[in-house]
């Protein structure tokens, strides 16, 4: 394994996060502020609680989840994809280094920028609202292995993509309507019947939910069935890397 390499890697892209401060770190964090204002003060205070949690303190795992997911696709697809745009993908794969360990430095900082916005995100929250995790060692993997496999499908976008509009394409169009739709700032059980059945088709209802179940022990699905489904996702998008590399789908042609 050429760890130094990897380090190499890591901190090009880690560097890259610190020049546009503002970008990385502070347009999400004040966007969630917004969100908190919005639905928790305003909207929140005329709600009733829900699952005996109040509507403030329920949409923070929503909002954690709509925030680390877009970073870590944004991340992830603009590492990988300025080496193509600027021609120096060939220097990348011209280096001692193999696919698991290029995709290693690119996910990995992707997946370390992600992680800490969402916990500076979750730091916030308690500015505005009580929250008391449940699980909070459930709740830092689901947070971690959900920056992860999102790192994953940014690194694909970021390969697949030909110019910055498609690089822009699936997280505007697909993850964010999907995000929105999975639970966010309600339960599923608020939906009719048919609705509720419709919803179970949206990913994103899994992985809001298991997050919302370490918070607050409660869900919209079984625990077990929103690991299931991450750790699927995880998979799929590892072998898909694994094939584009093998393949050179992209990258080499």
């Amino acid at each position: 394994m050429n760890f130094r390499g990897i380090q190499a890697i890591y901190i090009y892209e880690m560097n890259r996060s610190f020049r546009t401060l503002i970008q990385s770190l502070v347009s999400p964090v004040l966007s969630t502020v917004l969100y908190f204002i919005v639905f928790g003060a305003a909207i929140g205070s005329r709600m009733d609680n829900i699952s005996n949690v109040s509507y403030g303190a329920f949409i923070v795992p929503g909002l954690i989840m709509l925030t680390v997911q877009m970073q870590s696709v944004n991340n992830a697809s603009f590492g990988i994809y300025f080496p193509k745009f600027i021609g120096t993908t060939y220097e990348l794969l011209s280096a001692p280094l193999s696919f698991v360990e290029i995709v290693i430095g690119y996910v990995g900082a992707a997946t370390t920028k992600a992680f800490a916005i969402g916990l500076i995100i979750l730091a916030t929250s308690y500015l505005f609202v009580n929250i008391n995790i449940v699980h909070p060692f459930f709740m830092i993997f689901f947070l971690l292995i959900t920056c992860v496999t999102f790192s994953l499908l940014g690194f694909i976008i970021g390969i697949v993509s030909d110019n910055f509009e498609q690089l822009n394409i699936a997280p505007m169009l697909i993850i964010t309507p999907l995000v929105f739709l999975g639970g966010s700032f309600y339960t599923i059980d608020m939906l009719p019947p048919f609705w509720q059945d419709f919803a179970l088709i949206n990913p994103i209802v899994y992985l809001i939910s298991g997050f919302r179940w370490t918070f607050f022990g409660v869900g919209d699905v079984p625990i077990l069935a929103s690991v299931i489904f991450i750790l699927s996702f995880t998979a799929i998008c590892i072998s898909i890397i694994w094939y584009i590399f093998r393949t050179g789908y992209r990258i080499k042609n």
